[in-house]
C-alpha cells in the first residue's frame, strides 16, 4: 500500500513538473494567431488577429484584435491556447486603438500601446483586462514611444522614441537613456521595430533598419537586421548578415533567438532559429512571422 502511494505521488510530481516546463510557440499566419510546439509541429489557429505574445506559462496568448471598424479600431485580447476562447478587453481601456501587447515576466500584467489624447502612450492592464493605468504618456509635439519590452525582473521597461533608447520604471520615471546614433551609426528605429531582453537581463535584442544599398522588388523600406546590445558595456553586435532580412526577434534562451525572415522571391515569411555566439541559423517553420515563445 505504501509502495503504491509512493509511486502515485512520484507520478504526480513528475506530471506537474513536466506540465510546468511545457513550452509553446505563438506566431502570426495569414492575419491570424497560431500556436505550436517549439519545433513548429502541431500548429493550430486559435484566433484572428496580429502581434501575438504568449504568456510565460504558455497557457494564454495576448494579441491585437482587429474589430473591423476601419483603421485604428483595434483592441487588446487574450486567448486560451488550449481552447482558443478569447476575451477582448474593451470595458476598462479608454480607447478604441490599442495594439502590440507584451506579457510581464510573471504573467500578471500586459503592457501595450494606446492612442488617447491625440498621442500614443504606454499602458498596463492586469491579465484579466482590469486595472488599467498609464505607464508613460507621450508629450504633445514629441515623438511617441515604441518597441516596448520588459526587463526580466519585471521592474522596468525598455523602449525607443526613434532617436533614443530608454529604460524606465513602472512609474514612468527614466532610469537610463542612450543616443541610438552612437550605438549603430548606419541604422535607425521605426515604429514597427521590435525589442526583447535576454532571460539573464544582460542583452537587448533589437530590430534595426539599415542604411544599405539593397533594393528588392517585393520590399518597401530599408532592409531590417537583428542586433544585440550589451547593456553593461553598450557594445552593439550585428547578428544577421547584410542581405538577410531579420525581423521580430525573440529569445528562446540565453543563447538562442527565433526570428522572422523573408528571402528575395519568397512570397511568405518564415521562422528561423539563430544560435549564439556562432550565429548558426536554421529555418524551421514556413508561412509564419512574429514569433513568441513561452518560458
Amino acid at each position: 500500500m505504501i509502495r503504491t502511494l509512493l509511486a502515485a505521488v512520484l507520478l504526480l510530481i513528475h506530471t506537474s513538473h513536466a506540465a510546468e516546463h511545457t513550452r509553446m510557440l505563438a506566431f502570426e499566419r495569414s492575419e491570424a494567431v497560431w500556436v505550436a510546439n517549439p519545433d513548429g509541429s502541431g500548429a493550430k489557429k486559435i484566433a484572428a488577429g496580429a502581434n501575438p505574445d504568449i504568456s510565460p506559462d504558455g497557457t494564454k496568448v495576448a494579441f491585437t484584435h482587429m474589430s473591423g471598424g476601419g483603421a485604428g479600431d483595434r483592441h487588446i485580447a487574450v486567448a486560451d491556447t488550449a481552447t482558443g476562447k478569447a476575451v477582448i478587453f474593451k470595458k476598462d481601456i479608454p480607447s478604441n486603438n490599442s495594439f502590440r501587447p507584451v506579457w510581464s515576466p510573471d504573467g500578471a500584467q500586459i503592457l501595450f500601446q494606446i492612442f488617447s489624447g491625440d498621442k500614443w502612450n504606454l499602458a498596463l492592464v492586469n491579465a484579466d483586462g482590469g486595472g488599467f493605468r498609464y505607464v508613460k504618456k507621450g508629450a504633445q509635439g514629441a515623438d511617441s514611444f515604441w518597441s516596448s519590452c520588459w526587463a526580466p525582473d519585471g521592474r522596468s521597461i525598455y523602449m525607443q522614441d526613434l532617436d533614443n533608447l530608454h529604460q524606465i520604471g513602472l512609474d514612468g520615471a527614466e532610469i537610463k537613456s542612450w543616443k541610438f546614433a552612437s550605438l549603430i551609426p548606419k541604422g535607425s528605429f521605426s515604429s514597427a521595430s521590435r525589442f526583447a531582453v535576454s532571460p539573464d537581463g544582460k542583452t537587448l535584442l533589437m530590430e534595426v533598419e539599415m542604411d544599405e544599398p539593397i533594393v528588392r522588388k517585393d520590399w518597401e523600406g530599408p532592409p531590417p537586421a537583428l542586433w544585440t546590445l550589451d547593456l553593461a558595456t553598450q557594445k552593439a553586435t550585428r547578428l544577421t548578415p547584410k542581405g538577410l532580412f531579420g525581423m521580430d526577434g525573440c529569445w528562446s534562451g540565453d543563447a538562442e533567438i527565433i526570428f522572422t525572415s523573408q528571402a528575395a522571391g519568397e512570397k511568405e515569411p518564415s521562422l528561423h532559429r539563430l544560435s549564439l555566439p556562432g550565429n548558426e541559423r536554421k529555418q524551421f517553420l514556413k508561412k509564419a512571422s512574429a514569433p513568441s515563445i513561452s518560458r
